[in-house]
């Protein structure tokens, strides 16, 4: 069995994906996932003929849930303190 017919009966999330876009004529696409991309992926999504497709890793949609606000509470927040240089005679310093 060669690669192609492998990748033929047992398509990955991604070809599945790819095939949905195709089939909708999308221009962009964007996958999201908890965890990593595989080379494979990135490769795939870098190959889409008809658009764009976007990744979105799992450290990204951390970023982006922070930056955004999206599905998280404050929970702590801290306050960070220097010393003030001014406060003390100079001669001490």
């Amino acid at each position: 069995m060669n690669l192609l017919s492998a990748e033929a009966e047992n398509p990955s999330p991604y070809q599945h994906f790819i095939g949905s876009l195709d089939l909708q004529g999308a221009h962009l696409g964007v996958f999201i996932t908890t965890s990593s991309f595989t080379q494979g992926a990135k490769d795939a999504a870098a190959r889409y003929r008809n658009g764009r497709i976007i990744l979105i890793d799992g450290i990204r949609l951390t970023e982006l849930m922070l930056e955004y606000d999206v599905a998280v509470q404050k929970a702590l927040r801290y306050t960070v303190y220097e010393v003030d240089e001014n406060f003390f005679d100079e001669d001490l310093l």
